[in-house]
């Protein structure tokens, strides 16, 4: 039978406002795809954001700056789909698509991320006056923004690597007028990077609006973590792979995942996989006869193609092994 409990309610820009106000955590996490949007939405989760970290966790680059902003379509539409009701959906604005003097740009792109990805609002980094002028520039048209202050990934060349944000007083205090600009420019939430967590829980007990933390202690009106680092999907047990200090591990993934490939693989070359159980498709009696004749009809001739076929291959094989240059592998014997 089906449910008779009312579907879930769309989470909202104010209903994240309402969750600050009654001392209600908020729980975000960054997926990339279908799958890992579908199982975000059944645990939940307030918000979903693609972020734009995606390059580095999904498509192997070193930095999130080369991700483009159709590559953030592609994905934001893929997330949608896996969650297209319920959670708020945040897309990431991607390096060069919302920086530049000429505002129209950012809202332009804005636009796309709503329109051609789906996305509820857009998120942007940094808290200078200028991005202020472009937060207010894209909220006056229309789009919700949510800001990010701290460690912001896309200026790695300016601050000079992933690193710790906001452990000197005076950068405390500038990271504090920060998120003050971009909440006066409009934005309705702002995420709060790798800073020392007294300096988050101050700046969240001065700000209006909630404020989302990673590696910012637990004085933030919610956390958000990246899905494929909190399930260890990277994990292995044999091999250690980057994972952020601040991410706890909520199980690992990546362990099992690297379990099921080398049994498949075990399997199929000693010949376990697939068996009779996994090869359900069969013939009738009649039929398997009938195809037994069939072959047995130009058995020779198949034969005699086969057997060709066979020395041409050994032949190129022979070839291949014949290194004109000496055997790379052995440079300097004789």
């Amino acid at each position: 039978p089906a449910s008779s409990s009312p579907p879930a309610k769309k989470v909202t820009v104010l209903s994240l406002m309402h969750k600050k106000r009654k001392g209600k955590k908020i729980t975000m996490v960054t997926a990339y795809d279908y799958p890992s949007a579908l199982q975000v939405d059944r645990a939940g989760i307030d918000v979903v954001l693609v972020g734009d970290s995606c390059a580095m966790v999904e498509l192997g680059y070193d930095t999130t700056q080369p991700m483009t902003m159709d590559q953030m379509i592609h994905h934001c539409t893929a997330v949608k789909r896996g969650a297209p009701n319920r959670p708020l959906l945040v897309g990431d604005m991607p390096f060069g698509t919302y920086e530049f003097e000429d505002l129209d740009v950012a809202l332009r792109n804005s636009y796309r991320m709503v329109k051609d990805g789906g996305m509820d609002a857009v998120k942007m980094e940094g808290g200078s006056e200028a991005r202020a002028k472009t937060v207010r520039k894209v909220v006056e048209g229309g789009v919700a923004v949510m800001g990010h202050v701290g460690l912001t990934p896309q200026a790695i060349s300016v601050i000079g690597g992933f690193r710790a944000q906001g452990r000197t007083a005076s950068r405390a205090r500038q990271l504090l007028d920060e998120a003050l600009r971009l909440q006066d420019a409009g934005a309705f939430c702002i995420v709060l990077e790798c800073v020392p967590s007294n300096v988050a829980s101050a700046i969240t007990e001065t700000l209006e609006v909630p404020t989302i933390g990673i590696g910012a202690g637990g004085g933030t009106s919610g956390q958000v973590l990246v899905y494929h680092d909190m399930l260890g999907m990277m994990s292995h047990p044999h091999h250690a792979q980057f994972v952020p200090k601040f991410c706890k591990k909520y199980a690992r993934i990546g362990h099992e995942i690297s379990k099921g490939l080398e049994e498949y693989r075990r399997d199929v070359e000693e010949g376990a996989f697939p068996g009779e159980e996994y090869s359900p498709y069969v013939m009738t009696e009649e039929e398997r006869r009938a195809f037994d004749a069939l072959l047995a009809k130009d058995a020779k001739e198949r034969q005699v193609k086969h057997d060709e076929a066979a020395e041409k291959l050994k032949q190129a094989d022979e070839y291949e092994q014949l290194s004109l240059y000496g055997d790379s592998n052995n440079k300097g014997t004789s």
